[in-house]
């Protein structure tokens, strides 16, 4: 039976009075050397880690500075005195030796925890700073490393305390796996999200994402075992756990950063009594516009030839083919936009007509900017549509706006 467990349960106390005098003044004289040590041991080797750290351009030094390495490095000085000075703490008392030496073990167990903590935030540093490593959550297998670490520490200072082996504790792991999986699941679960987000390249850090459900607009910041953090364009900050990622619907806008141009589709809605067939003399005003002149030309001529070959009687607007103010205000829109030196041409341009609605009969742009960022994008759709709003009354249409009906008497 371990020494200390003898001594916590059967409480066999053999000192006198005058024996825990000499242990307590001993005690106190040891803290005290171990924390000069200790002060000493942390104020040489961060001045030295700083020296060596400005001597050099590589930046993991810097790294190991920043997260503590050389601090709790020298942790290890006092956890040496201590182990050395346990003959005389004891005064002689193997039950006592055993107990200190535990507890001491104990404590060197947390350094050697704290020591790979810091190289291992260290690393993670280092990592996202890399191009290829920047966008990935490494924070989340950190964070798996450390639960690891953290448990093997604990099972491990309870085999140093109790006198047991550590594949007692261990074997008893299974009695306790429900539990574990019942207090954890939220880990676990974020754990093989973090998993699959990395292997299908769902999300970066950076991208633009939006989830509805949870209210979250804007630029992914942070994505670690437990949550992803997303900080939206008003600055306020989201918090989604990880696994809810993999069970919710999110639209991703990566797409649309890394293509070409960013997408306008919104329409103009158009009252349906203002459409009519236009005459020759509208038709001769509209063909004034230089941009749309030879559209102008080549659809008169289309329809003059098809009238022509059907002998179709022109004087009734509704015998062949006449042209009419929306169908053509649709493809003086399609020509501004073709022409537009701020819509990317290599994707999709187009003006469409959409099935009418109470509001009118849509005329939806569907096109793309060059110019992906935010303001810019919004001015120029901004600008598109002044002009398009503009044109509507040039071409004998009006647009539909709801109007107030006066209260009946």
């Amino acid at each position: 039976m371990h020494p200390l467990y003898d001594f916590l349960i059967n409480n066999n106390w053999s000192e006198t009075w005058a024996w825990w005098a000499d242990f307590t003044a001993i005690t106190f004289v040891i803290l005290i050397i171990s924390w000069v040590l200790r002060v000493i041991a942390r104020f040489i080797l961060v001045n030295v880690s700083h020296r060596i750290s400005g001597a050099t351009k590589t930046t993991i030094d810097d790294a190991l500075i920043e997260h503590k390495l050389p601090k709790n490095v020298s942790r290890f000085v006092p956890y040496f005195f201590l182990h050395a000075a346990i003959p005389f703490w004891s005064n002689g008392n193997d039950m006592v030796d055993s107990w200190i030496k535990a507890i001491v073990d104990v404590y060197g167990v947390l350094i050697a925890i704290l020591i790979i903590r810091s190289l291992l935030r260290a690393f993670r540093q280092q990592l996202q700073k890399q191009k290829q490593f920047k966008d990935k959550p490494i924070d989340s297998y950190v964070q798996v490393v450390m639960i690891f670490l953290w448990g093997i520490g604990i099972l491990l200072s309870f085999s140093i305390l109790s006198g047991k082996e550590l594949l007692y504790f261990f074997t008893g792991l299974g009695a306790i796996s429900a539990v574990t999986l019942l207090v954890f699941k939220d880990t676990i679960l974020g754990f093989v999200a973090s998993i699959q987000i990395s292997a299908n390249d769902l999300v970066r850090i950076g991208d633009w994402i939006t989830m509805e459900s949870y209210g979250a607009d804007g630029d992914v910041i942070e994505i670690n075992l437990s949550t992803i953090k997303i900080q939206n364009f008003d600055k306020t900050i989201t918090t989604v756990p990880t696994y809810k990622l993999m069970s919710s619907s999110i639209k991703n806008w990566r797409g649309m950063s890394e293509s070409e141009g960013r997408r306008v589709k919104r329409p103009v809605y158009i009252r349906a009594s203002s459409v009519r067939f236009l005459n020759e003399n509208e038709l001769s005003i509209i063909a004034q516009v230089e941009r749309f002149r030879n559209v102008v030309d080549e659809k008169k001529k289309d329809i003059h030839a098809y009238n022509e070959a059907l002998k179709a009687d022109t004087s009734v607007p509704l015998n062949g083919r006449n042209l009419t103010n929306l169908g053509l205000f649709r493809s003086y829109i399609q020509t501004f936009l073709e022409q537009h030196p701020d819509i990317n041409q290599n994707l999709t341009v187009m003006c469409r007509q959409l099935p009418p609605t109470p509001n009118g009969i849509p005329l939806e742009v569907y096109a793309f900017t060059k110019d992906k960022q935010w303001k810019n994008h919004e001015n120029i759709s901004g600008d598109l549509f002044d002009h398009i709003i503009a044109s509507a009354a040039y071409f004998q249409l009006k647009l539909f706006e709801f109007e107030q009906q006066a209260p009946s008497s």
